[in-house]
């Protein structure tokens, strides 16, 4: 799905972003470009990943936190800075605090990873969580500030935000001047803003594609409203970095007036392009960070190249890796699961292990069941979990199965 954009005089100028550039100065990383030979091929053209999730605290937040408590005056940073994130934007503020002597208080969802709730702290933020979504630990952040008498730091309706993450498209620009498409993930939009305020100062020609999980799509509904319109069901998706529910009002502007296309992505092609920058590119990317990927993946004729993909973060719970993966190898028909039923006898089960092996199929998890109400009294199932070589694969293996006589109930 896609949306095309226009609109309003944008609050920001590229010499925004250049001075940002040299507040981060020595702070944030000039982070690397990697070729990706694979979705070079199917794009037809040359494919580069922009590596954010290789920068100080595994994002692009550094970069516009850092700006932002840099330009508070000494009284403002007296009073200490409030920020609200699921963890990017978090670890962003903390690490931006520490390094500029500023006391941080920082907000994130009750179900925030624990890897980056631990970072946060790490970092030397005070961490307290609140609400399940973004949205409402923004809404309790607020309220400390004003309480606190502290200054809040949104994570992306603040010029001085977005001005930080725009250094992203400049350093694009330096390392690849052939580009012709910038594809990257939307959230509050803080980051397509920044990039789109940078590239279409210098290079109009360049073609900007922002990218939302289909379950957290504000942009679309509110770029055909022409304002911001908060989404009407809970923002679903495993891409926390861009579970947000409203966009920001500053970076809308910007997007609406400079980003050339929104497009969407769903649950199974995130897992897919997670999968393929760990599998291909040997980089570990988040699902947010992995959404331009993704996109590319969903309709890699549709890109102008060059292509650059900014891969936005890496900060990957564990757990949530394990399962995205798995997701992942099964949306790309990698992954099989089903349950069998036999009769109940000895050697049966090694008789079905023994086909499944001639099928060149991977056991990863077996479970034996004998004792369910729906089984016979001489029969069970057995619930497999295999690791198989693609589509054809899967119904090569199915297929063996049936003809060695065995019954596939799922």
């Amino acid at each position: 799905m896609s949306f095309r954009t226009s609109a309003p005089h944008p609050p920001l100028i590229l010499d925004d972003v250049r001075g940002a550039q040299k507040i981060l100065s020595g702070v944030a990383r000039t982070t690397v470009m990697e070729g990706s030979r694979h979705l070079s091929e199917l794009v037809g053209a040359p494919v580069q990943f922009k590596c954010e999730n290789l920068q100080r605290t595994g994002s692009f937040k550094l970069r516009g936190a850092y700006v932002r408590i840099a330009g508070l005056t000494p009284e403002e940073r007296a009073g200490g800075v409030v920020a609200a994130s699921a963890g990017n934007h978090a670890q962003g503020v903390a690490l931006a605090s520490s390094l500029l002597g500023v006391r941080s208080t920082v907000f994130m969802p009750v179900g925030a990873p624990l890897p980056k709730v631990a970072a946060t702290r790490e970092y030397g933020a005070e961490v307290r969580l609140h609400g399940q979504v973004v949205d409402e630990t923004l809404a309790a952040a607020q309220e400390y500030a004003e309480r606190a008498g502290a200054v809040f730091i949104h994570p992306f309706d603040h010029p001085d935000i977005i001005a930080g993450q725009g250094t992203v498209g400049l350093e694009i620009l330096e390392q690849c001047p052939e580009v012709r498409t910038i594809v990257v993930g939307i959230g509050g939009g803080g980051l397509a803003a920044g990039i789109a305020v940078a590239v279409k100062a210098l290079r109009p020609d360049v073609k900007i594609i922002g990218v939302q999980a289909a379950g957290a799509a504000a942009y679309p509904p509110s770029l055909a409203a022409g304002h911001p319109v908060a989404l009407e069901t809970t923002p679903q998706t495993m891409a926390d970095g861009i579970k947000v529910g409203r966009p920001g009002d500053v970076p809308f502007g910007l997007i609406r007036e400079l980003v050339d296309e929104v497009r969407t992505v769903t649950e199974d092609e995130l897992s897919s392009a997670l999968l393929l920058c760990l599998e291909r590119a040997k980089l570990v990317v988040e699902p947010a960070g992995a959404s331009p990927v993704a996109a590319i993946l969903s309709d890699p004729r549709s890109f102008r190249g060059p292509v650059v993909a900014v891969l936005s973060g890496g900060n990957v719970d564990p757990l949530l890796m394990q399962r995205t993966l798995r997701h992942g190898m099964a949306a790309a028909g990698r992954y099989l699961s089903l349950r069998v039923r036999m009769v109940d006898r000895p050697g049966a089960l090694a008789a079905l292990l023994a086909t499944l092996s001639g099928a060149d199929a991977n056991v990863l998890d077996i479970s034996h069941v004998r004792t369910e109400p729906r089984l016979g009294l001489t029969e069970a199932e057995v619930e497999l979990h295999l690791e198989t070589k693609g589509p054809e694969h899967c119904a090569e293996v199915a297929t063996v199965l049936r003809a060695a006589g065995h019954l596939i109930v799922e």
